[in-house]
């Protein structure tokens, strides 16, 4: 039993060891410094090149966008409302994105209050904060919060976005590559909740929705599809 313990040790010291040589490694891959461009009009220029090639104007007037993150979370995001359902295992919170502590939590039908609910609303923030960023984040590149700096990197305009406030990781940046039609195809991020600086992720196969503005099917970080589906547009019935 002893030779079985010393055995299953050593070998959660040596995938340990693995995981820590592996993370050196890309630590030393990924160590970018965040860029410094122009900020002003020039940067301004490029954000709204982005938002007009993506028809941003539409996606301000859409009535509803609804999704699955993971399998896990589903949300019905009512924009004009400015409330989102939040949907996992028992859970349905209807969270207002504007004034949270009027938030509502349910369990399994039933309204929850107390330290049950503020866990809830708390989950459906965070979550919603990143999955939604996910979905439409070429979107808000000129939210309020938000500076901009135009960066010419390798020949090419790029556009560095840095979220001061809102959300639940403020101070993040992402540095926008863009096509020659001005579509977002890729961006690397400065962010608090991963370790690595600079670390790519793709945004590709743009499609037109419902609502009359473009949203990518595709979203990929390390060669790994970003698990976004059930993807639907509700347009504004007005």
């Amino acid at each position: 039993m002893k030779k079985i313990f010393r055995f299953l040790f050593k070998g959660i010291l040596a995938f340990l060891g693995l995981l820590l040589i592996a993370f050196v490694v890309l630590k030393l891959l990924y160590n970018e410094d965040i860029p410094q461009g122009t900020s002003g009009k020039p940067a301004d220029e490029l954000a709204s090149k982005i938002l007009d090639a993506i028809h941003h104007k539409e996606f301000t007037e859409a009535n509803e966008i609804h999704w699955t993150f993971r399998g896990v979370n589903h949300y019905e995001w009512k924009l004009e409302q400015n409330i989102v359902n939040v949907y996992w295992d028992n859970y349905r919170v209807s969270y207002q994105t504007e004034y949270p502590q009027t938030s509502f939590a349910f369990k399994k039908g039933k309204q929850i209050e107390g330290e049950e609910k503020q866990k809830a609303i708390d989950y459906a923030a965070v979550n919603f904060n990143n999955d939604s960023f996910w979905v439409v984040a070429p979107h808000k590149v000129m939210d309020i919060g938000t500076t901009r700096q135009l960066i010419n990197e390798d020949g090419k305009e790029k556009l560095l976005v840095t979220y001061n406030s809102g959300g639940s990781t403020p101070g993040d940046s992402y540095l926008w590559e863009v096509n020659e039609m001005h579509q977002p195809i890729a961006f690397k991020m400065w962010v608090s909740i991963i370790p690595l600086d600079g670390i790519e992720a793709t945004w590709s196969n743009w499609k037109m929705t419902d609502g009359g503005f473009m949203l990518p099917q595709n979203r990929s970080f390390f060669g790994l599809e970003i698990p976004v589906t059930d993807l639907k547009v509700l347009p504004s019935a007005n």
